[in-house]
């Protein structure tokens, strides 16, 4: 039944397998591109940024700004999938990642770059967002647990073959760095179409809707004070500063600030009443730790290879093959298990230990360990995202009915990337301080003032060959404190993920009547 303040989305008519696997065709390429302009760009990130003569904290913040743009959006595209229609959203979401990737192709420098992969990273959050939300729109949650499968194909395409593919365009003289961002082009304009002719939903929309851009706007600017504190305190300015004082305490402010409107807006953007339940609130921590351990531990394996060990972006890109391979067959297997089975916790469980016994096999390795130790480790790592990253999602979505299907989704989404946005932006500054102070150490000056000249530590062919030695030294030995980090940072995740409830998948695409509280009508 149909309540009055209620919306639905619903398939135009009852969907085959067949025309499930037409439509899901269009979103997992959307999918692909959202996840391959992360991948496609990190072997190629160092010669970049070389390049267009950058620092570490640039570095940092070429993949901060898109996580960062992308963050602050998804519960926007998430509460907007509740309000309208999820195809026509899916399809502006392609068309600003389109126009941010050819952009960030034209950037001349690293500020233009970093801007443009933020505008980018708008378009990245609602593919991010949009896809999961229509799926669990079409698909039972029985039923998901096998296609989740797909998406962890598509994840181990995107994250193996961006790494490779992003490798070969920048070796290959006649292409150059720029068509690491133009290459995802096509394949969203291919998505577009596809999804103009296989996605049919019908739409029943609401009177008087309110979308909460106050209470988004405050998390995005709170977040992101936070954020620039982090990639600069140690550097420009100390830790116990006037700086550090007023912009520690004013992103407090705006946080604070944006829980206040989250409880008295009648549309809130991050729905407290949804994620402050339990199995809710335990997956988005759970997801806010993984997410963080993941993306930033992975964004600088790319790096390590390059500038700490020396070799080429194709080489870095197959040397991470044990990592997309991992999370490629964990998902594949566990997804298939849990639709069979119907049970998640003790996947979701095992996924969290296995990422933390990875990263801390990562955390031993130096610019001379032994490469088989290294994939071995990194096969770890991608076990453990492959058995996590997705089923927490799913875990929330069996929870709610599906009215609030897309708060709830983004809510997940929306954590796990600011784990990864924090990730990237606290491990980046933590890797810039030590790099400066161990070549400050080697090349025997000062400390805060080593200097290779005019040339950046990451234009490595630019360097004389004495220096290039000290640089891949330098690179290679401060990685491994990253990882532990990282792995300190998963344990949070082990302890909410035990604290889950068992949970078994529901059949039906929207919570059932008996199930759902007395005052939740729901869509059928």
């Amino acid at each position: 039944m149909k309540t009055e303040g209620t919306t639905a989305e619903a398939p135009s008519g009852a969907m085959g397998h067949r025309q499930v696997l037409e439509s899901l065709s269009g979103l997992l390429l959307a999918l692909l591109v959202a996840m391959i302009s992360s991948t496609v760009v990190s072997t190629a990130l160092p010669l970049i940024i070389g390049s267009l003569n950058g620092t570490q904290t640039q570095y940092t913040w070429v993949v901060t700004a898109t996580l960062l743009a992308a963050t602050a959006t998804t519960p926007i595209w998430g509460k907007l999938a509740d309000l309208f229609n999820k195809k026509t959203l899916v399809q502006i979401a392609i068309v600003i990642f389109v126009a941010g990737s050819t952009i960030s192709g034209f950037s001349q420098n690293t500020e233009q770059l970093i801007a443009a992969r933020a505008f980018q990273g708008i378009g990245v959050g609602g593919l991010q967002a949009l896809v999961q939300v229509v799926i669990a729109a079409i698909i039972p949650p029985r039923e998901r647990g096998r296609y989740n499968g797909y998406l962890g194909a598509v994840m181990a395409v995107a994250t193996v073959g961006g790494p490779l593919l992003g490798g070969l365009i920048v070796d290959v003289p006649w292409l150059g760095w720029r068509w690491c961002f133009f290459v995802g082009v096509p394949i969203a304009v291919a998505a577009f179409i596809v999804l103009q002719r296989t996605l049919k939903l019908e739409t029943v929309r609401r009177e008087g809707v309110q979308v909460d851009y106050l209470g988004a706007g405050l998390i995005a600017a709170g977040v992101s004070v936070l954020l620039i504190w982090v990639s600069f305190v140690g550097n420009s300015f100390d830790w116990l500063s006037w700086q550090t004082a007023v912009m520690v305490a004013g992103g407090a402010v705006l946080l604070a600030f944006a829980v206040v409107v989250e409880r008295k807006v009648r549309e809130p953007v991050v729905p407290l009443h949804i994620i402050t339940q339990r199995t809710p609130a335990l997956a988005i921590i759970a997801s806010l730790a993984v997410g963080m351990a993941m993306f930033g531990g992975a964004v600088f394996l790319g790096q390590y290879f390059q500038v700490g060990r020396g070799y080429s972006p194709t080489e870095a890109g197959l040397l991470t093959i044990p990592l997309m391979g991992g999370v490629l067959v964990s998902s594949t297997v566990s997804g298939r298990l849990i639709s069979r089975t119907g049970r998640m916790k003790p996947y979701i469980v095992a996924g969290t230990i296995t990422l933390v016994i990875g990263f801390l096999g990562l955390g031993t390795v130096d610019h001379a360990s032994p490469l088989w130790l290294v994939g071995v480790a990194m096969a770890i790592v991608g076990i453990g995202v492959g058995m996590t990253m997705q089923n927490l999602v799913l875990a929330v979505q069996n929870t709610v009915p599906l009215r609030d299907l897309g708060a709830a989704s983004a809510s997940v989404t929306f954590f796990r990337s600011l784990g990864g946005t924090i990730g990237v932006s606290v491990l980046g500054a933590v890797l810039a301080n030590r790099v400066t102070a161990d070549l400050s150490t080697a090349l025997h000056v000062p400390a805060g003032q080593a200097s290779t000249g005019s040339v950046s530590a990451l234009n490595l062919k630019a360097l004389p060959p004495e220096v290039q030695t000290i640089v891949h030294t330098v690179y290679g030995d401060a990685t491994a404190h990253i990882f532990l980090i990282s792995a300190a940072v998963g344990v949070v995740g082990v302890i909410a993920a035990l604290l889950l409830k068992p949970l078994t998948l529901r059949t039906t695409l929207d919570v059932d009547t008996e199930e759902a509280p007395a005052s939740d009508a729901v869509v059928r």
